[in-house]
């Protein structure tokens, strides 16, 4: 039987210095972006989110796309210490009370599933931009769809090295914006995007809070 190595199947080369390195050789960089309640803000609050935000996207000379990803969130762990709480109590009084709260939380649980929700901004750059031949970038609506499969030389760490630093400038000018529509965007690191990646294609085990060892090599 022949056996196809899992890499042949990713959409890109490499993870290294806080970057994904495409298989055409175009870098990706990833912001993670909190949020807000947007509904428990008051009219002139929200109209000026809105402007704000329109504000940003029209100051954009570049594509870029938006990312949410729903994830199932399994708190049997948070259970299991609510549990050791309430044993460990002293008090009959917080005693009662734990108890209660945790059968509370369990009953919510119940009626339907929690999933938590992540927010991510993926920032392009190509070789083409840093020697002025424009580039090209469809935004689609997942990650594998943003991934052309092209393969080229490899880059040289100079080309890298540059390409990176106009990367970053982007992604600052990026987290800027948001930062103006009461949003924080920090980049993911090396480690955070190989997590990444991996719980897109192991979801039951990234569900469960199982994530493998990332060997010290592996970490730019």
């Amino acid at each position: 039987m022949l056996k196809i190595p899992a890499q042949q199947f990713l959409e890109f080369n490499q993870i290294r210095n806080g970057v994904v390195v495409l298989k055409d050789n175009t870098l990706r960089g990833i912001l993670i972006v909190s949020s807000l309640n947007f509904d428990l803000k008051s009219d002139e609050e929200q109209k000026a989110i809105i402007y704000q935000f329109q504000s940003f996207l029209n100051s954009l000379d570049f594509s870029c796309q938006i990312i949410v990803q729903s994830r199932r969130l399994n708190i049997t762990g948070y259970f299991d210490k609510l549990r050791e709480l309430e044993e460990k109590q002293e008090n009959e009084l917080l005693k009662i009370q734990t108890a209660e709260y945790r059968k509370f939380v369990e009953s919510l649980v119940e009626e339907g599933t929690i999933v938590k929700k992540n927010f991510f901004v993926i920032v392009p750059y190509t070789l083409s931009e840093l020697k002025g031949t424009g580039m090209e970038f469809s935004g689609l609506g997942k990650f594998k769809e943003i991934f052309p499969t092209t393969k080229v030389s490899k880059l040289s760490e100079e080309e890298f090295q540059r390409a990176r630093e106009q990367l970053w400038q982007r992604m600052e000018f990026v987290a800027i914006g948001l930062r103006r529509c009461g949003l924080t965007a920090v980049p993911l690191t090396t480690p955070e995007l190989i997590e990444l990646f991996w719980s897109w294609h192991h979801p039951k085990e990234a569900e469960v809070g199982y994530y493998p060892e990332i060997l010290p090599e592996l970490i730019k």
